[in-house]
């Protein structure tokens, strides 16, 4: 059960002095739902103002915060054209007020005509003329709020200005209790950091302070590690199931082409794990399309030949129905009962999937997160496969170790490669195997770079490619348009498509019924559409051998490893496969890095250490998706540089003083809720 003293940090935003469900949708879409959420969404910069008693042509691109009063209205009457507002300084300099926008009323009661207000913004120049666009903020002379010099720089979205982001994270902090340590003493000494609600004021009002951003992102990593290594911890400590085949049915197995000596090596290891009584926890990572659901296979055949069953879980209902297809064609006429159970499945086909499960006549199951909840019990479960296993976390990993009254052996895959430094930050203290060698027949994806500018001539490609036969992935980062950010949108290129096309083209997206995704990608795997549009939604598990086309729409706003995930859905069959990155016109150096890297390798753990090296804050589409998942404050630079301190201090709380019942236990329970991994709490000795 959470300490209470945390209880007031898991309150609802809208707890707080003035949010209401109006701006709770903005936060909504930062994720900050919740205090705890504010209390870790850290300023990322500092606006420095300049305090002036009269405009100077010298302050010219610099931040200001001067008295000024409104004279004049000037608006044209266009919704595009600005409104203005002529307004002068205390001596009778001119500056104009600009602001963009169809309602210009609100600007007006913010400027009555002959009343002075507080304006802070940025002094620029139009021609000849001063002017201050869209203004920080702006206040009456004699308000009681003011307005700081030094003001920390939030990520925002529509709707929040950074003055009430402030505020929200300054109510939050207000509840932020002083705790007891649960870092190494000397650790903190040495490393000269303040405790945790300190830094935590610390890295809000001064986002340069290194030193209390480090604290923060180490405390994160520790509840990390911690809760891997009570995992492990636990599962070594309880007997599971000496697993060994007869090879019986491994041996019926009818591939397309022998295994690599990577395939060979993952398989012997995973064989030794699986005949030893400690439950195996291993990670099978390899590059798109290396081979892994045949080591997967592999092991799942292993326990069946066994007399047990095995689960393969995926994180979503097309991986998962994916999963079931293929192995279900490279199962064809052999003796193994195989179903697949997603949440969408009711009534008679769930009871009878669940009957199946109970008296062992299903072999293998495959799912979603459906196949570990409480109505389903297992005859005798032995080997469990997690696929795409970042999208889980520690807890799901825990339920699935109860489904059975041994813990299975657990093999974990990633079809994102991980640089070395990070297998950690996800994977804890797991066993590696590493398919580092490409199967036979899959020829490099021809990645080339085209500006937005020619995204005619990208649909004329298009289109011959399609009346050749053939088909194509058109990916978008959005599924509507939005006035916010200006990225395609995944409904209109479908319509635009559409309109040229006709009915060959296809849209699949997140927000859609399963039902439906489903329909449009059993579509487009018959071949019956031409071109499908979609989300990243397709990132993982399509396999469709004749798409030998992706178009990446505003290509630049996205993670390498998820454009090289995106680019693994072409060149799967013998066609020669294209990758079109298309790029806005205005990129950023590390967009350019990113792009370039893209187009010059397809190696997969090459991408990884770069996508390290490269990936900034902020600047990455989607940052919850691109492997790293689960982290709020730490930083990839920051990973690499923590990681083995809070590897190495977790281990010793383990060895020197997990379970005492002393104030350093406590306080790393009270950490590991904190930081939401309290599925782990139960594995503290004592806790």
């Amino acid at each position: 059960m959470r300490p209470d003293i945390l209880n007031p940090l898991f309150a609802e935003l809208t707890s707080l002095k003035g949010i209401g469900p109006g701006l709770a949708k903005p936060l909504g879409r930062l994720g900050l739902a919740r205090i705890v959420d504010a209390l870790f969404h850290l300023p990322t910069g500092v606006i420095e103002r300049k305090a002036v008693a009269e405009l100077d042509e010298a302050d010219v691109g610099r931040m200001i915060l001067v008295t000024l009063t409104a004279r004049d209205y000037r608006s044209v009457g266009s919704s595009r054209a600005p409104f203005r507002i002529e307004a002068f300084d205390g001596v009778g300099n001119h500056v104009s007020i600009v602001y963009f926008g169809r309602n210009t009323g609100w600007a007006r009661k913010l400027f009555p005509l002959g009343e002075a207000r507080r304006v802070a913004g940025r002094l620029d120049r139009f021609g000849d003329a001063l002017q201050i666009v869209h203004p920080d903020m702006v206040e009456p002379v004699d308000s009681e709020v003011s307005i700081a010099l030094r003001e920390p720089v939030y990520p925002l979205s529509e709707g929040l200005t950074n003055a009430r982001m402030a505020d929200i994270a300054a109510q939050a902090l207000e509840r932020a209790p002083e705790l007891d340590e649960w870092a190494d003493a000397g650790l903190v000494a040495r490393e000269e950091w303040l405790g945790w609600r300190p830094a935590l004021a610390a890295a809000h009002a001064e986002p340069d302070d290194a030193r209390a951003r480090d604290r923060l992102a180490y405390d994160e990593m520790f509840a990390g590690q911690l809760a891997w290594m009570l995992v492990r911890q636990s599962l070594k400590a309880r007997r599971g199931h000496p697993v060994t085949g007869d090879r019986r049915l491994r041996d019926m197995l009818k591939l397309p082409f022998a295994p690599t000596g990577a395939q060979r090596r993952s398989m012997d290891e995973i064989e030794g794990d699986l005949a030893q009584d400690t439950p195996m926890l291993r990670l099978l990572q390899g590059d798109v399309g290396s081979g892994k659901t045949i080591v997967a296979l592999d092991a799942l055949l292993t326990a069946v030949e066994a007399g047990k069953q095995g689960a393969l879980l995926a994180p979503t209902e097309i991986l998962a129905r994916q999963h079931f297809a293929t192995l279900q064609a490279m199962l064809v006429g052999m003796p193994v009962n195989l179903a697949v159970l997603t949440g969408r499945d009711k009534g008679k086909v769930r009871e009878a999937t669940l009957m199946g499960l109970a008296d062992g006549s299903i072999d293998i199951l495959i799912g979603t997160h459906a196949i570990f909840q409480e109505a389903v019990t297992y005859r005798d479960l032995a080997v469990t496969v997690i696929d795409e296993q970042h999208k889980f976390g520690v807890a799901q990993r825990l339920l699935l170790t109860q489904k059975a009254s041994r813990p299975p052996h657990l093999l974990v895959m990633t079809a994102t490669p991980i640089p070395r430094t990070l297998l950690l930050s996800n994977y804890g203290e797991m066993d590696v195997s590493r398919l580092d060698e490409m199967p036979p027949g899959r020829t490099p994806v021809d990645t080339r770079i085209i500006g937005s500018a020619r995204l005619d001539e990208v649909v004329d490609a298009l289109g011959r490619h399609i009346d050749a036969g053939k088909q194509a992935y058109w990916v978008c980062p959005l599924v509507e348009e939005s006035d916010a950010v200006d990225l395609g949108s995944a409904e209109e290129r479908a319509a635009s498509l559409k309109q040229r096309f006709g009915d060959r083209i296809g849209l699949v997206h997140g927000r859609m019924k399963g039902p439906d995704k489903d329909a449009v990608m059993e579509a487009f795997s018959r071949g019956e559409t031409s071109v499908l549009v979609a989300t990243t939604v397709i990132e993982v598990g399509v396999d469709v051998p004749n798409a030998s086309l992706i178009v990446i729409e505003s290509a630049d706003r996205f993670g390498l490893a998820q454009l090289h995930q995106l680019r693994g859905r072409v060149g799967r069959g013998a066609e020669k496969s294209v990758c079109l990155l298309v790029r806005g016109e205005a990129l950023s150096e590390s967009a350019k890095a990113r792009l370039t890297m893209m187009r010059e390798t397809n190696d997969g753990f090459r991408i990884a250490e770069a996508d390290l090296e490269l990936r900034g804050s902020g600047e990455v589409l989607g940052t919850r998706q691109s492997g790293e998942a689960g982290y709020r404050v730490a930083t990839p630079e920051q990973l690499q540089r923590l990681l083995p301190l809070a590897h190495d201090d977790a281990r010793l709380f383990i060895d020197r003083d997990g379970g005492i019942a002393g104030k350093r236990g406590e306080a790393a329970r009270t950490c590991l809720y904190l930081f939401e991994r309290d599925a782990a709490v139960p594995l503290l000795r004592g806790g």
